[in-house]
């Protein structure tokens, strides 16, 4: 019997899966871009590539590129937005991951039909362009989950 991530009740779809195309980034909450660029570059031997503000976010975003992934540090430009609730709560770390998707919104209707909690019921715009949608930890084992697809 297949069950939902809950572990509550039997999916409907039940041979539905995300099938992302790989991990698109992991997100890492940080208090201080100044801080955290040089440790990243020293750390990961790669350059910074782009620094970009989510201003509907509340969030400067820093990326560097390992293969086809990408880490992407978050600080907060506000403490009142999610990245700063969040270093508030728990302190610097991992925040999210990112899986790249094809046909975003079909697959958070499928999600929201197979009862997954969905932060986004909609894509909206996400660093990089990208279109973007949130899936609640809740229902997902406790991981903040993004799903993430290329702008047609």
């Amino acid at each position: 019997m297949n069950y939902d991530v809950n572990f509550t009740k039997p999916c409907r779809k039940k041979n539905y899966h995300m099938k992302p195309s790989h991990i698109e980034h992991i997100g890492i909450a940080v208090k201080d871009l100044d801080v955290a660029i040089p440790y990243y570059e020293k750390l990961l031997g790669s350059k910074c590539y782009a620094v970009e503000e989510v201003v509907d976010q509340k969030v400067k975003t820093a990326f560097f590129k390992i293969g086809q992934t990408k880490i992407e540090l978050l600080a907060a430009t506000d403490p009142e937005g999610p990245v700063g609730k969040f270093i508030e709560k728990k302190g610097e770390g991992i925040h999210h991951i990112a899986f790249a998707v094809k046909g975003l919104q079909e697959q958070l209707n499928v999600l929201a039909e197979d009862g997954i909690q969905l932060i986004d019921k909609s894509p909206r715009k996400g660093a990089e362009g990208l279109n973007i949608a949130f899936l609640h930890p809740k229902s997902t084992l406790g991981v903040l989950t993004e799903l993430c697809e290329q702008p047609k």
